[in-house]
C-alpha cells in the first residue's frame, strides 16, 4: 500500500512540476487597433438575412479588403434589455483595421461594389461608426 501511495505522490509531482503557464494572446484584436461597427437597425417592416450576410456579403467584402482587413466579427439581434420589447439591431457587423486609413482606403476602393450587394439582405439602412479598441 505504501509503494502505490509513493507511485500517486511521485506521478503527482511530476504532473505538476511538469506544466508550465503560458498565456498566448491568439486574438487578432488588439489595442489601439480601428473598428469600424455597422448597426442595422430595427423597425416596422425592416428585414435582415443573417445567413446572407454571414456566408456571402462579409465574406465578399473580406476578400475585397485582403490584408487590411484584420478581423470580422458579427452579431445577431436576438433581444432587447427591457423584456417585450423589439431588438434595437437585428445585426451589427464589425471590421478591424490597423488605422483609419487602411479602412477608408479599402472602403473607397470597393465602395460601390459592398453597397451594391445591400438589397440582397437588407432593406434597412445602416449607421456606421469608427472606434478606436481601448481594450
Amino acid at each position: 500500500m505504501k509503494t502505490k501511495f509513493n507511485f500517486l505522490l511521485l506521478a503527482f509531482v511530476v504532473m505538476f512540476s511538469c506544466q508550465q503557464n503560458i498565456t498566448v494572446d491568439s486574438s487578432p484584436i488588439k489595442k489601439g487597433m480601428i473598428k469600424v461597427t455597422i448597426l442595422y437597425s430595427n423597425g416596422e417592416d425592416k428585414t435582415f438575412d443573417i445567413d446572407y450576410y454571414s456566408k456571402k456579403h462579409m465574406p465578399m467584402v473580406a476578400s475585397l479588403f485582403g490584408n487590411a482587413l484584420k478581423a470580422v466579427s458579427i452579431d445577431k439581434g436576438l433581444a432587447s434589455g427591457a423584456p417585450d420589447t423589439p431588438v434595437p439591431y437585428l445585426a451589427v457587423g464589425y471590421l478591424y483595421f490597423d488605422s483609419v486609413s487602411a479602412f477608408q482606403d479599402s472602403f473607397a476602393t470597393h465602395a460601390d461594389k459592398i453597397m451594391a450587394d445591400l438589397p440582397n439582405y437588407t432593406n434597412t439602412e445602416p449607421i456606421v461608426q469608427i472606434s478606436e479598441v481601448v481594450e
